[in-house]
């Protein structure tokens, strides 16, 4: 479904604003696409240049970068823990950059913006941030 990144056609008191111009195609977008845990599943769509954005669907990896070896690792993520955008998304199992996911190495910070990048990067936590 297509989104229109138009003007609403309406003034502040209420009244009709006629458009003086039809619907143009660079004035498209697309709903949001929220990742959520489990499985891996990717879709690829053509955007304005006719350059293609890959987005991620669902998500079941994160590559883990460790800042004291600088080494990255693919680690299985287990659930979402904390989500500063909305509870609900923990809940949810929605994956959005700033959350935190567990994995098998611990706590998890993502970095990478899955549903715009279509990969999910991310970086451990100190020990500090796994005891509250």
């Amino acid at each position: 479904m297509t989104k229109w990144n138009i003007d609403t056609g309406k003034k502040v008191t209420g009244g009709v604003i006629h458009l003086h111009r039809k619907k143009r195609r660079f004035q498209r977008g697309s709903l949001p696409l929220l990742t959520e845990t489990g499985g891996e599943k990717k879709r690829v769509e053509r955007v304005r240049g006719g350059l293609k954005k890959v987005r991620s669907v669902k998500a079941e990896f994160v590559n883990v970068v460790d800042p004291k070896t600088n080494k990255t690792q693919k680690i299985k993520i287990l659930d979402v823990v904390e989500h500063p955008d909305n509870p609900h998304f923990t809940r949810r199992g929605v994956i959005t950059k700033g959350c935190v996911v567990k994995t098998e190495l611990g706590l998890v910070r993502i970095l990478s913006r899955p549903s715009q990048h279509g990969v999910v990067n991310g970086i451990i936590l100190t020990e500090k941030k796994e005891e509250k």
